[in-house]
């Protein structure tokens, strides 16, 4: 069985690693902290009777084989790095509940054909270089090139460079790291919310329906610095305020088009940043998402027009990067159905739910078939208040043993090799 006390128990040592005086966790990608972790989280996969390696992206892959020869993996996974001072369970309770259900396979003698795996993905919250994340699913899937490894974190130690300093190779990841699509039968991913819905209904578990696409732009804004005494107030080309009415319309032109579509200007930094001269560079991200590609294009367009007005309206210049973009991640619907059907068997309440964040599922439900679990969760997410109940981290985690035991038991796959899923 599931064995609460042992899933309380990793997830509240996990959370000692990077701990912060308010009750936080910073742990960024490729840190001596996430180095500590990954050891930790290392030695409880090999516990659970997998054999552990990492991948030259960073990647904790540990590993159960299963009776046939050739079958596809599956494979269960999420991350371990945390935003700058953020939560306990975002990403954590994925690693330890697969590793958790691996346990249980070996404990109990469950005989699986197909073998199995969890992952701990490197930098899927992208907190260290500011990159938008997912990087370890991303090489995966053979997304990542050398451009990504040479962003920079707060001090000025490029990505490459962490990763050998790692004891890694960033060389592999163009070729050693990267997934064939015929290796995975099925992804699985386990999380918390990290929104109300589930917590407003009551309902301790959600079977995800998609995942959002994300879009990621760096925008900047350029005018002219010049005192702020003497400078009269129709002669200024103030990016600061032309980032500002930018941000503004944001939040106007996504509210147009309704949920689940969202944008946000999250991040600006301004230049030269000092109280007496009138801003001559702002630079800011803005985020925007949706599960409907041709909306959130549409989007996109729009606010691109937009700044472009904004600009020649003030006497700025404009310059955009995009930084990331990735695709809307339907889940599989067999999946799903099987979702329901065990919660139902076991007496789990469900409900179907839309992730508004970004997960590694996205970028793997380009290999394989995918489905996610969400599990409910209060006080909001990427803060310390981020919180979730471990009877409802339990639930969550039987339901993800219960799916993923019915495919290694039956195979993802029939004597042809067509997925049964």
């Amino acid at each position: 069985m599931i064995n609460k006390d042992r899933l309380y128990e990793r997830i509240e040592t996990l959370a000692k690693i990077g701990a912060t005086e308010d009750g936080g966790v910073t742990r960024l990608a490729l840190t001596k902290e996430d180095r500590e972790a990954q050891e930790l989280v290392s030695s409880w996969m090999k516990e659970a009777g997998m054999q552990v390696r990492r991948d030259s992206a960073g990647n904790l892959i540990g590993r159960k084989e299963g009776k046939e020869p050739g079958a596809k993996t599956i494979v269960m996974g999420s991350h371990i790095d945390s935003v700058g001072n953020g939560g306990k369970l975002d990403g954590t309770i994925g690693v330890i509940g697969g590793i958790e259900v691996v346990q249980h396979i070996t404990e109990e003698g469950i005989e699986i054909k197909s073998p199995v795996e969890v992952i701990a993905f490197c930098e899927e919250e992208g907190s260290r270089f500011q990159s938008g994340g997912i990087f370890g699913s991303r090489a995966m899937t053979g997304k990542i090139t050398r451009k990504d490894l040479e962003v920079r974190d707060s001090k000025g130690i490029s990505r490459r460079d962490a990763l050998i300093h790692f004891g890694l190779d960033p060389e592999g990841i163009f070729n050693e790291v990267i997934r064939k699509k015929d290796e995975i039968g099925l992804y699985l991913e386990m999380h918390i919310e990290q929104g109300p819905i589930l917590e407003a209904a009551e309902i301790p578990v959600g079977i995800v329906t998609a995942i959002t696409g994300l879009s990621l732009t760096e925008i900047t804004f350029e005018g002219t610095p010049n005192h702020v005494g003497g400078t009269p107030m129709g002669m200024r080309n103030d990016a600061l305020l032309g980032a500002s009415e930018f941000a503004i319309a944001t939040e106007e032109i996504c509210e147009e088009f309704g949920s689940p579509a969202v944008g946000t200007v999250a991040s600006m930094n301004v230049y030269p940043n000092q109280v007496n001269i009138v801003p001559g560079k702002v630079i800011l991200t803005v985020d925007v998402r949706d599960v409907d590609i041709e909306r959130r294009e549409t989007i996109l367009e729009k606010l691109r027009n937009r700044a472009l007005e904004i600009s020649e309206k003030r006497g700025l210049n404009v310059d955009f990067n995009l930084k990331l973009k990735a695709n809307p991640a339907p889940c599989n619907e067999k999946v799903m159905e099987l979702m329901k059907s065990k919660a139902k068997e076991a007496g789990i309440i469900c409900q179907e739910i839309v992730s508004g964040g970004g997960h590694d599922a996205q970028l793997m439900a380009e290999l394989a078939d995918m489905g996610m679990i969400f599990v409910r969760s209060t006080g909001g997410s990427h803060n310390p208040k981020e919180s979730a109940k471990i009877d409802d981290i339990t639930l969550g985690t039987k339901l993800l043993s219960e799916v993923a035991i019915h495919y290694l038991i039956k195979m993802p796959v029939d004597s042809t090799g067509q997925s049964i899923i």
